[in-house]
């Protein structure tokens, strides 16, 4: 430790020897351009030195000291070099000035920087080499902006950097939990760009109460990169500052979108005769869509050309009456029959494997089954409409559980159409007769409500989280976040009955019901 406070007093000896080669710039008769920039630069160099001494002596000293004591010595070393950074920034200042300017004016100048250097060297003085953790450490750090306010008689050049002038952009579009970009470019207060990093570039955005500050990355060339994750979907505010004052056009208006939120007008256009009911995608790519009042499923490609027709009318095996909700699991196609009251099993080529269900209430029947899905237990999951519930069977067509209409919802629980799981395995129902989405444990106890809709009809879950649910009395097709918020609508849709995503390219067909037509969105 005292090898390391006499090493103090030599650094100390050499800043004074600094503050003496200051001084004596401002009594230099210069006599040519050259000797006035090898004594500018010179007396940079002695104070960089000194500073960088500091700092060495600093580290000895942390070593003297156990780690829990560091803390104040390394917040000190971090100041001094951040006083580093600024003396380079100012020795780039004043070689600009010295292609421009007279011998004259560097007299001036060379006295202005003796004072502000003789200043910056009383603080580099004054950070203590005492590890006192109980003291707040300030060290008022030299700042470009005050001292170029201050050489006026330099003309132009010297213009500071101007907040309200500061200008940013963005070429992306900002979506929730994705990184948006902002660039950020320093001007000065007669419109032109300031040449220099270091200025206290902040931004943040804000929704509800809730902050996101944003991370900046300093070019050094008067530009900066803010980067953005927002967490939420809806209106937010925007705000970047500079040195404490707004930049151009902050605070402002920025609406965090979804990935679906460049769903407008569908990619593709696929027609059908007769009324729509389901749709499922196969792992091929084919789309299999349930015809209600042709009693068939239709095979469609992904350019949606016509590839075949599965099945006839009739109550036999592999025949349909009114087919509703389609699941397809590998090769394995469930289907929902609405008028047969049962649930069919097939392969995807149309081939019958099983059957469950017969007209009735009891265990074992169904009354205008309209959806049908999988989960994670292979456990067969059916809204069974007329009887308002949903049903849960195995692979044997085993009755395994019943969720009814009990639930502390005002909203009640008529008519179940569409079901599907989110990512944590919750059954998430859509009623056609209530104008929430009821929402249950894999077990079938009731955990909340959402959504603000007209007429649910079809459900799907992304592996975000994301709801997308058809209204078919709203006629459109609505996006809700994970936490139940409608953060997006597509509009003029005709009576939608379902909707179902494109496991691998996360594109969303809706069954456009009232117009005989499958639409694709692609994301």
């Amino acid at each position: 430790m005292r090898d390391a406070l006499v090493c103090a007093q030599e650094v100390t000896s050499k800043l004074t020897t600094a503050i003496d080669a200051n001084d004596k710039m401002a009594e230099q008769v210069y006599t040519s351009r050259g000797n006035a920039t090898l004594i500018i630069t010179q007396a940079f160099e002695q104070l960089h030195q000194t500073i960088e001494e500091r700092k060495n002596t600093l580290l000895s000293v942390m070593e003297a000291f156990s780690l829990s004591k560091t803390t104040a010595l390394t917040l000190q070393k971090e100041q001094l070099m951040k006083m580093q950074d600024e003396i380079v920034r100012y020795t780039e200042m004043t070689s600009h000035i010295l292609q421009t300017h007279t011998d004259h004016e560097m007299a001036a100048l060379g006295d202005l920087l003796a004072t502000e250097l003789k200043a910056t060297l009383k603080k580099v003085e004054n950070v203590s080499l005492t590890p006192d953790q109980s003291s707040d450490i300030h060290v008022s750090l030299l700042h470009i902006d005050s001292l170029i306010k201050q050489l006026s008689i330099f003309g132009d050049v010297m213009d500071s950097a101007s907040p309200s002038q500061s200008t940013w952009s963005s070429e992306s579009v900002a979506k929730v939990k994705e990184r948006y970009c902002v660039k950020v470019e320093s001007m000065t207060s007669k419109g032109e760009r300031y040449p220099y990093g270091g200025l206290q570039v902040k931004a943040e955005l804000s929704h509800d109460g809730a902050v996101v500050p944003g991370e900046v990355e300093d070019h050094g060339d008067s530009t900066y990169t803010i980067t953005l994750t927002p967490q939420t979907a809806g209106p937010h505010q925007l705000l970047i500052t500079m040195d404490g004052q707004h930049v151009q056009n902050s605070p402002c208006d920025l609406d965090v979108g979804t990935k679906y939120s460049t769903l407008c007008n569908p990619e593709q256009v696929i027609k059908c005769s007769g009324l729509l009911s389901g749709i499922a995608i196969h792992d091929s790519g084919y789309i299999y869509v349930a015809c209600w009042d042709d009693n068939c499923i239709r095979v469609f490609d992904q350019a949606g050309q016509h590839k075949g027709t599965i099945g006839s009318v009739g109550s036999g095996d592999g025949q349909y009456i009114c087919p509703c909700g389609l699941f397809i699991k590998g090769d394995v196609m469930y289907v929902a029959e609405y008028w047969n009251h049962r649930i069919q099993k097939l392969t995807t080529g149309g081939q019958f494997l099983q059957k469950f269900g017969q007209c009735g209430s009891d265990q074992g029947q169904f009354q205008f089954p309209v959806s049908v899905i999988v989960d994670q237990r292979d456990r067969l999951i059916v809204s069974d409409s007329g009887n308002h519930r949903v049903v849960i069977l195995d692979q044997a067509g085993t009755w395994l559980l019943t969720i009814n209409g009990n639930v502390p919802d005002s909203h009640g629980f008529q008519i179940p159409f569409g079901v599907a799981l989110d990512p944590q395995g919750n059954i998430h129902v859509a009623a056609y007769g209530s104008i929430t989405i009821k929402v249950f444990t894999p077990e079938g106890t009731y955990v909340r409500s959402y959504g603000d809709v007209k007429g649910p009809s079809g459900i799907v879950i992304d592996e975000e989280g994301y709801s997308l649910v058809t209204e078919r009395s709203g006629h459109c097709l609505s996006i809700f976040d994970s936490q139940g918020h409608k953060v997006y609508t597509v509009g003029n849709l005709n009576g939608p009955r379902s909707v179902m995503l494109d496991p691998k390219s996360g594109s969303v067909y809706v069954a456009n019901t009232d117009s005989n037509t499958v639409l694709k969105y692609s994301v």
